[in-house]
């Protein structure tokens, strides 16, 4: 279904950066590397070109190359489709305007875009993978960004946000959603915290404004925090992203 959501952008995950020294002291990784390239070539085309080592002397195995992955990246990294403010949504926001229907023994089903809590009664009705911003993705997304950036170094770069003229080496991609997720937390201009949105009691009073509730999702659009709020399991991961690398 050609439906612009997460669901493409896990490829990015799939990817490892290696010395060509830890290939050498690894006979059985090696022959297994070996063996895919010259008994299973339909596999091995789809993965990067593992056996050639880059500039710095690295290889890189991984589901996208550099010019898919720059393709991926366009998508992701566009403030009308993926990019929020705060950090990369679960469903493209191109998707409020143009829902995706797909009829299946009579019955229509349907996905939009909707940031925030779901309009749907699936899965209790308050979890919502249809344009909230969660924790979990970004935190795989910025840290595979790295590992690519180990690879390709500073002369890689990618336009961000897409549109904008704006280049950036994959690092750089990644420490500008560091600083995106962190802005749910942090006070803005008018000294208000978004994950609180309007909630005076939350966002003034002395007893509450500092005491930060880790929630389960993000409104895509807004930051506000939504469902369970104490999901510390998750979103705890905000600590490593509080500061840049």
């Amino acid at each position: 279904m050609r439906v612009r959501s997460i669901v493409g952008l896990i490829p990015l995950f799939a990817t490892e950066v290696l010395d060509e020294k830890d290939i050498m002291e690894s006979p059985v990784f090696k022959d297994r590397m070996k063996w895919f390239a010259e008994n299973r070539p339909d596999l091995a085309s789809l993965v990067s070109r593992w056996n050639e080592k880059g500039s710095n002397g690295k290889h890189l195995i991984s589901l996208l190359r550099g010019y898919r992955m720059k393709s991926l990246l366009k998508y992701m990294l566009d403030e009308n489709e993926f990019l929020s403010d705060y950090g990369i949504r679960s469903l493209s926001k191109y998707h409020l305007k143009h829902p995706y229907y797909v009829s299946v023994n009579g019955v229509e089903f349907g996905i939009s875009y909707v940031p925030g809590e779901s309009d749907s009664g699936l899965f209790g009705g308050n979890s919502n993978w249809r344009g909230p911003i969660w924790m979990p993705i970004n935190y795989l997304i910025i840290d595979s960004l790295h590992r690519f950036h180990m690879f390709y170094g500073n002369e890689f770069k990618i336009e961000c946000p897409t549109g904008s003229g704006n280049f950036m080496n994959l690092k750089e991609v990644a420490n500008e959603l560091y600083a995106r997720v962190s802005k749910l937390f942090m006070k803005n201009e008018n000294g208000e915290r978004p994950v609180y949105g309007k909630n005076p009691k939350q966002q003034t009073d002395p007893h509450f404004k500092d005491h930060i509730l880790f929630y389960e999702f993000f409104d895509g659009d807004t930051g506000l925090g939504l469902g369970a709020a104490h999901q510390t399991g998750w979103t705890g991961l905000i600590a490593n992203c509080l500061y840049l690398e």
